[in-house]
């Protein structure tokens, strides 16, 4: 019953996020707001990564029962108001609220995963969610449009309702008696500093290079702002009685070496991936949902190297099997600098599929080797602690390589479109072109690549224009794929040093931390 509830919560969870992406067209055109489109996704990634590791605190000191019924309720309640929403600020706001729950849910069927089952059981199990995650990228967006086209974008946040009520009642009695009595201390200001200082941190990520340029005072103060949250958070957590985040956690060379590898792994994972449809649209010349298409068995690969690696890592070992599933990834990046003009879409898809089976091997491995070196009564804040750095890593990696692609494109574009846009004259089109040059490359390529920004182009400006976008464009993704590759090689470092971790079949608790 458990699992059940388990399985039912972590698939709508996940699938929310990419069913709402398909809606988006249609809630702009209901709602209006197309410069905020962006915030439904942003306002759930703040709430819901802050969230994490203080959801994963609470859960060891009240029980996963309280805890994770609070997220789904959350949940459920962010989602019947993104359904009433009436303006776009409305819904912004309450996916917001969304993520909240959506944060409190993400950690919680990990930990609880650890608590059932021996550390060989665990890793099946966590390779089996891992699968769904990936099942969820795939069935997503036809969900979703069929719910779009079949009733209403507003049914994409009703439709949790129902699915919500189901899992709660089948958590709610299979961890019946799972709550903690005893009374316990909050740590307030921690929960406070940590939530000013990540946010901070994801809002100069966010806004840093796009909206505001790096060295402006708006971003700098977010900077500054960080940093004096998170040293206040540290002052914290070094006198409460119940910290958040312990700091005696980074003492352990385990948990400082696998949150690293998870970090590194999303910096490349995520950073890189949102390029490839750019590629596939741009350069391919292929439909966004024939780019979706081209994208799927990456994501195949994903849920079967879940299943084979939780299943393989008893036999080879945590360190063997990260680095194996890195140094995949890290060969399949060095395949993507080799991309040209002329490189057909199924070569890319065969790239893919490389990067998702290493994706599939390591990513299961990094919850359960912190939950297999230290106690359970840790399990909750160790455990969402690999989720919170690898959202951190994600962001960072966007933002990251984001700026890589704009700095090279803008360089290259420069130099290659400067002597043709002179002898060009003051056409309007040649004007827009110049200023997308120097302030959003990623957007000049966004526009010139699509068909009706094509066909307003003038003809000679098109065919003099175009050719020089693809080749530049590609040429930039190498650099973008290049650092994506050296952010995984990192990550095979940190994992060369983990050490011998042990996969138990014992159901005894472990009494303390894995001595370093």
């Amino acid at each position: 019953m458990l699992i059940t509830g388990l399985i039912i919560a972590m698939l709508f969870g996940a699938l929310d996020q990419t069913i709402v992406g398909t809606a988006m067209p249609r809630i702009v055109g209901d709602l209006g707001g197309l410069a905020y489109m962006t915030w439904l996704t942003t306002a759930y990634m703040l709430t819901s990564t802050t969230v994490v590791p203080i959801a994963g605190k609470l859960a060891d000191l009240l029980g996963r029962r309280v805890v994770y019924i609070s997220g789904l309720a959350l949940f459920m309640i962010g989602s019947a108001l993104c359904g009433t929403a009436q303006t776009m600020d409305q819904l912004i706001i309450f996916r917001g609220f969304q993520g909240i729950g959506g944060g409190i849910m993400m950690p919680m069927a990990m930990v609880i995963i650890g608590d059932l089952f021996t550390g060989a059981e665990r890793a099946k199990w966590q390779g089996v969610f891992g699968a769904i995650f990936g099942l969820s990228s795939i069935i997503g967006p036809q969900i979703g449009g069929w719910i779009v086209d079949a009733l209403s974008w507003r049914w994409v946040f009703y439709i949790n309702l129902p699915i919500a009520l189901i899992a709660i009642a089948f958590i709610a009695l299979g961890l019946a008696g799972h709550e903690r009595h005893e009374r316990v201390q909050f740590d307030i200001l921690g929960i406070l500093t940590l939530i000013v200082g990540v946010v901070s941190l994801l809002l100069a990520f966010t806004f840093g290079g796009k909206d505001a340029p790096w060295t402006s005072w708006k971003i700098l103060g977010l900077f500054a702002l960080t940093v004096i949250a998170l040293a206040a958070f540290v002052w914290a957590e070094a006198r409460a009685k119940e910290p958040i985040l312990p700091l005696r956690l980074f003492r352990s060379r385990i948990f400082v070496l696998i949150n690293g590898v998870g970090f590194l792994m999303s910096v490349g994972m995520f950073g890189s991936i949102m390029f490839i449809p750019l590629f596939l649209q741009g350069i391919a010349g292929i439909s966004p949902s024939a780019s979706g298409t081209a994208m799927t068995p990456m994501m195949l690969t994903v849920m079967l190297g879940s299943i084979v690696g939780g299943r393989l890592v008893t036999k080879v070992g945590v360190r063997t099997q990260t680095v194996a599933g890195m140094l995949i990834m890290a060969t399949s990046f060095y395949l993507l600098t080799h991309l040209s003009v002329h490189t057909a879409s199924w070569v890319v898809t065969v790239y893919m599929i490389i990067l998702g089976l290493g994706l599939g091997l390591v990513m299961p491995l990094l919850t359960i080797a912190l939950q297999e070196s230290f106690p359970k009564t840790e399990l909750g804040v160790v455990t969402s602690s690999s989720q919170f750095f690898r959202q951190i890593g994600g962001t960072f990696g966007m933002t990251i390589l984001g700026a890589v692609l704009n700095a090279r494109s803008s360089a290259q574009l420069t130099d290659a479109l400067g002597p043709f846009l002179k002898q060009a004259g003051n056409n309007p089109t040649v004007a827009h072109i110049q200023s997308m040059i120097t302030t959003n490359a990623q957007g000049l390529y966004s526009s010139l690549l699509s068909p009706s920004a094509l066909a307003q182009m003038p003809a000679a400006i098109r065919r003099a224009v175009v050719p020089v976008l693809k080749s530049t464009l590609v040429d930039s993704l190498h650099s973008v794929f290049l650092i994506g590759m050296l952010f995984v090689l990192l990550g095979v470092i940190c994992a060369l040093f983990l050490g011998r971790i042990h996969i138990s079949n014992s159901r005894a608790p472990r009494a303390k931390p894995v001595a370093e």
